[in-house]
């Protein structure tokens, strides 16, 4: 038996403004089986997620320069 898919989550290399994004909205609503297509707003809770990995992969890039060294 194989799982079925109800939806995907689909993330933006970067935060565009609303009046932009119409055309990416349509084309996704152009996709097959696609009945519904929401914009996310940027928040503050977006911008501490995105701080807190920044953090993370900078100290892991740190680490492994160290390493090398």
């Amino acid at each position: 038996m194989t799982a079925r898919h109800a939806g995907y989550i689909v993330t933006l290399a970067e935060d565009i403004r609303e009046d932009d994004a119409d055309h990416i909205m349509t084309a996704l609503r152009m996709v097959s089986g696609v009945i519904s297509v929401q914009p996310v707003t940027a928040n503050l809770d977006m911008a501490i997620a995105r701080q807190q990995v920044h953090g993370e992969v900078r100290g892991k890039v740190l680490q492994l320069l160290k390493e090398l060294q």
